[in-house]
């Protein structure tokens, strides 16, 4: 199933949190009235056995299960993120943009295809991003370069709350005009900005904008995510 397969808020909002096991997600999904995909960083598992598992367990709640870098987004772990992907099935997976084609294309190879997404950062100024290496890319540039990789969403990261909103709006309103599914952002995203940040590229005409919001909602002492909060930032994007 793909992003774009999912009910989605307001027709063009879902949400990714992680999910500790199968009853953290299936509260987080129902506190966030089924607009959410949980998800899992590869960082937290040492075993990959034990990562393909997780999946496996949160997919029997959820139709897609996203699968993050971890560390920050660390590019170091695309591998890693690349082989439990393939043999678990979970719909969405995030990697550098450089690694991006590679992965969609293996996973096309083992019959496991994915929504991959492609992960820049702001660059600090509007109308650029930039790659893991370091290279700065117009946004219009990158844009076209990733309809011809053949990938679907991008992943701007880290947003810091709003300090790069504006950069997220041009990159979102770019990507919509050039006919790329999804736009999702992360870093420093919590209910005290969520709304804000949704309200600005309400109007860009995203197919599918999904924010990432982890550090703000993760109960310190277990590792779950607090259903309250969740709850919290879907009254937060209503108004």
């Amino acid at each position: 199933m793909n992003l774009t397969d999912l009910n989605k808020l307001a027709d063009f909002l879902l949400f990714n949190f992680l999910a500790k096991d199968r009853q953290n997600a299936q509260d987080i999904i129902e506190a966030g009235d089924g607009y959410i995909v949980p998800g899992i960083v590869a960082s937290d598992f040492q075993c990959i056995e034990d990562a393909i598992n997780k999946v496996k367990e949160l997919k029997e709640v959820a139709p897609v299960v996203s699968i993050g870098l971890g560390e920050g987004g660390n590019p170091a772990n695309w591998e890693k993120v690349l082989k439990i992907s393939a043999r678990s099935n979970p719909g969405h997976i995030n990697q550098p943009f450089d690694k991006s084609s590679y992965s969609r294309g293996y996973l096309q190879t083992v019959g496991a295809e994915q929504v991959v997404n492609g992960l820049v950062a702001p660059a600090g100024r509007i109308g650029y991003v930039k790659l893991a290496a370091g290279i700065e890319l117009k946004a219009e540039e990158l844009v076209t370069l990733a309809i011809s990789m053949g990938i679907q969403s991008i992943k701007f990261m880290p947003l810091n709350g709003l300090t790069h909103l504006e950069e997220l709006v041009y990159l979102t309103s770019v990507a919509a005009e050039q006919g790329i599914m999804a736009i999702e952002p992360a870093g420093g995203i919590s209910s005290a900005n969520i709304a804000e940040i949704v309200n600005a590229v309400r109007n860009t005409g995203i197919p599918v904008f999904m924010p990432h919001i982890f550090g703000s909602t993760i109960d310190k002492a277990s590792g779950r995510t607090i259903p309250e909060e969740v709850a919290n930032i879907m009254q937060r994007v209503r108004g």
